[in-house]
């Protein structure tokens, strides 16, 4: 086993189980500890996989590291800080918006794809939309924003490495539903404790996808 691959899974290996541990404890200091270094395995998943020898990996590079600073900024229970998570994570499912669309996706794929995730994100709005109150406008953005990011990504799905990116990219719209209701409707740890595992893996697959695209 490389380096490479042993100091990723130590960072999500003691990052992820930390920061679980943070999240049943209610601990802020805990989650300071560890959730950062648990994001800081996909940054090095990215690096170690070619990131910066393409265009395309180096957006997902800026996606991952505005992830991390949303990880960060999620930590605290400041609806302020939370506003600023939001907005992180929103600049980073443009990235990747970007980095697939720089691959070409294939339209016909995107018009598959699109159709039934519009209807899932109306259905998330009726869902959400009692208990937003002033957020309402800015979740409407972030969604349409996630939804186009996983549209495109299934527009890559013929391409080398598409089932990668279509894997990270459902994976991190489906735990942002775990945020949607630990924040909005019902607050428990059983939200994260599916909700976190799912995002990171998500993120570790976009990460990954670099290896595909070196020279793209």
């Amino acid at each position: 086993m490389g380096i490479e691959i042993i100091v990723v899974l130590l960072c999500y290996g003691v990052g992820l189980s930390g920061t679980l541990w943070g999240e049943a404890r209610e601990s802020p200091r805990i989650k300071l500890l560890f959730k950062p270094l648990a994001s800081t395995g996909f940054i090095f998943a990215a690096i170690f996989s070619g990131a910066l020898k393409s265009d395309y990996g180096t957006l997902i590079l800026v996606g991952l590291v505005l992830s991390f600073m949303g990880d960060v900024l999620l930590i605290s229970m400041d609806p302020r800080a939370f506003r600023g998570g939001l907005v992180s994570f929103l600049l980073g499912h443009v990235a990747y918006a970007v980095a697939f669309a720089g691959l070409g996706p294939s339209w016909g794929w995107c018009m598959g794809a699109g159709i039934p995730l519009v209807v899932v994100g109306v259905v998330v709005m009726r869902w959400l939309g009692p208990h937003l109150g002033k957020m309402f406008l800015p979740v409407v953005a972030y969604v349409v924003v996630i939804t186009a990011m996983v549209v495109l990504a299934s527009g890559t799905v013929g391409i080398d490495g598409g089932a990668v990116r279509v894997a990270g990219a459902v994976a991190f719209f489906l735990s942002d539903l775990s945020v949607a209701r630990d924040r909005f409707v019902a607050k428990g740890f059983i939200n994260r404790a599916w909700g976190l595992p799912m995002y990171y893996g998500g993120q570790l697959l976009l990460a990954y996808s670099c290896l595909f695209t070196v020279g793209v």
